[in-house]
């Protein structure tokens, strides 16, 4: 590479997750899509996950945190067992498209449906 070249790299933080000391014998990367309006439901996850939302927009809300909305090229983080009240697709005409990076260590089910207080 010349050296020249090097001074046209554009490199931008998307974002810095603290995952504390953990063993991650895996990562598992996956590309999901939600139709327009879907919801998740109220879960937890055995490992840390960190994504990237592709298309549309994401509401998401982890348990003691504020809601954010997320768009396309944002990065976020759901911490291993906090459950997560939002992750949802915030429109309600367009499909929204993101993917997960899962830090497993051997974990089967990486994902937890929490009951819901009625």
């Amino acid at each position: 590479m010349e050296a020249n070249a090097q001074n046209q790299i554009v490199r931008n933080e998307l974002l810095t997750a603290v995952v504390g000391k953990r063993e991650v014998s895996a990562v598992k990367i996956v590309e999901i899509e939600f139709p327009a309006g879907q919801k998740a439901p109220y879960h937890k996850h055995p490992c840390p996950i960190i994504g990237q939302i592709i298309s549309g927009t994401c509401l998401i809300q982890i348990e003691g945190e504020n809601p954010q909305i997320l768009r396309p090229g944002e990065a976020f983080y759901e911490p291993a067992e906090r459950p997560i009240i939002h992750f949802d697709n915030y429109s309600e005409k367009e499909p929204m498209k993101f993917v997960a990076y899962y830090l497993t260590n051997g974990e089967k089910e990486l994902i937890d449906i929490l009951p819901t207080e009625k």
